[in-house]
């Protein structure tokens, strides 16, 4: 390459990091997170549990340290692994990686190399003395296209956007990552509590066909009327029904939780029936309303959506304003290709070029417009994102502040109602009471016994719950990596 074709190429160079360097500033309007529209601590009352200022954050504590049930924990990393909504929020994060490397690579000049040969034949009636021939031209050049100068920092207001789609998405990841960890938690709890349902509803089916026997022989006997007859067999029937409803029900809770992993579950890992043996889950601290704004990736990926929609602002607004673009290259030209390189040679070319908006309809202002409203909107958005993040967390502190109450008051009720229906047993064989008042305290015993198996799942469920709406279940650093700003 010869020393002119060389000096060209450096001044385009210089003006090239010259217009980089003018094209820092952007006309975005400076970000100002929105005021939170709720209020500056939990509500209190009766119906909420004190909080404890010393509680762990839940956004602080791994799934892996909040689940002690070793057969969850492996269903979760199975769902982790293989759940397809999961897998589509991380798909989505590519996209938008790839995306943002996009709008990014539109603040530097693109430069290609090419390499050119044209060959043209004159004809006989057209050359001067009727000789026609062939001409040839070779080229080697090194070139920028229609690169724009960011003056008024569109292009980098249109990466700011880039990159708040992507880090937005990113955060819905995480959302989506923490309410699978708490459907599968909620799905294995409620295969327990299905299957102690089942359980149950076979034992008492068991007994009342035993009280059935009893009700025949006491017919057959003349000790008792054909009425109680008829009623053990209503309940017969009854629970029957019940342990099929139960065994439809165990089996489509299984049929979740494989819908929730992903792939085939093993039976190593579906739960035993039965509550009562779960271990308990850690207690985590509220903190703050404030802290939501940090811990609960939703709300961050609505901060996101409203930080893309100032930076769009920015974008509208350098239209405004005339685009300059650059179009140059720098080679060499002749007519045979063994004197590309030959001293002479060199051929460049430099286009620059200015678009300056003088009409256009309106249609520049009405863009702002429509960047200033989604900016609007996504003011509105973030703000009912808190306050339904804010609901969440108050209806869940409400479930835990009360469910141990309602916890001891359906063990005494059990209590109470299988004193009673012994009692009623007991005085019927003896002869001494109706069979109707036995029938009434046995029902009464079932939809006590029901209720408790209900109430053990709600403060089960209660503290996954609070776990999820706290931000619980994702950590930090566990997700894609995230893009720097230049």
């Amino acid at each position: 390459m010869n020393k002119h074709m060389m000096n060209v190429m450096g001044s385009a160079l210089k003006l090239t990091l010259l217009a980089a360097v003018i094209s820092g500033c952007t006309m975005m309007p400076k970000y100002q997170q929105p005021v939170s529209p709720v209020a500056a601590a939990w509500p209190t009352g009766t119906a909420y549990p004190a909080q404890d200022a010393q509680g762990r954050p839940a956004a602080d504590v791994a799934w892996r340290d909040y689940f002690a049930d070793e057969r969850l924990k492996q269903l979760i990393a199975l769902a982790l692994d293989n759940n397809r909504d999961l897998r589509v929020a991380a798909l989505n994060i590519d996209k938008a990686r790839a995306q943002y490397r996009i709008e990014r690579a539109a603040l530097l000049p693109s430069v290609a190399a090419g390499a050119s040969q044209n060959a043209q034949r004159t004809a006989d009636n057209l050359s001067v003395g009727g000789q026609g021939g062939v001409s040839r031209q070779y080229g080697v050049n090194l070139g920028v296209a229609a690169w724009e100068v960011d003056l008024f920092g569109r292009v980098r207001s249109l990466s700011e956007v880039a990159l708040q789609t992507y880090l937005g998405i990113e955060e819905t990841r995480a959302s989506v990552q923490i309410s699978l960890v708490a459907e599968v938690a909620n799905a294995y709890l409620t295969l327990m509590a299905d299957q102690e349902r089942l359980a149950l509803a076979r034992q008492t089916l068991s007994s009342q066909q035993r009280s059935l026997e009893l009700s025949e022989s006491r017919v057959k006997a003349g000790a008792a009327a054909g009425l109680d007859l008829y009623q053990a067999r209503t309940t017969v029937e009854t629970a029957r029904a019940d342990a099929a409803a139960y065994t439809a029900q165990v089996a489509q809770d299984q049929n979740a939780l494989t819908l929730l992993a992903g792939a085939a579950v093993p039976i190593d890992l579906l739960p035993p029936a039965g509550l009562a043996g779960v271990t308990a889950l850690l207690d985590v601290g509220a903190g703050l309303p404030s802290d939501l704004l940090y811990r609960r990736p939703d709300v961050l990926a609505a901060e996101r959506t409203l930080q893309a929609s100032n930076a769009n602002i920015g974008a509208a607004r350098a239209a405004f304003f005339p685009r300059i673009t650059l179009t140059g290259q720098a080679g060499t030209a002749s007519s045979s290709l063994s004197g590309l390189f030959d001293s002479g040679s060199g051929a460049w070319s430099f286009a620059p070029s200015i678009s300056l908006p003088i009409f256009n309809g309106g249609a520049n202002r009405a863009n702002l417009e429509v960047a200033k409203v989604s900016r609007d909107i996504g003011v509105a958005q973030y703000e009912k994102t808190i306050q339904v993040a804010f609901r969440e967390v108050a209806d869940a502190l409400a479930q835990r502040g009360t469910v141990d109450e309602r916890l001891a008051a359906q063990q005494q009720l059990v209590a109470a109602s299988d004193k009673s229906y012994r009692i009623y047993e007991a005085r019927y064989k003896n002869g001494a009471d109706t069979f109707q008042n036995a029938l009434i305290a046995q029902r009464a015993l079932y939809a006590a016994q029901q209720g408790l198996i209900s109430v053990r799942l709600a403060e089960q469920t209660s503290r996954v719950t609070l776990y999820k709406v706290l931000g619980g279940g994702w950590r930090a650093g566990d997700g894609a990596p995230v893009p720097t700003q230049g």
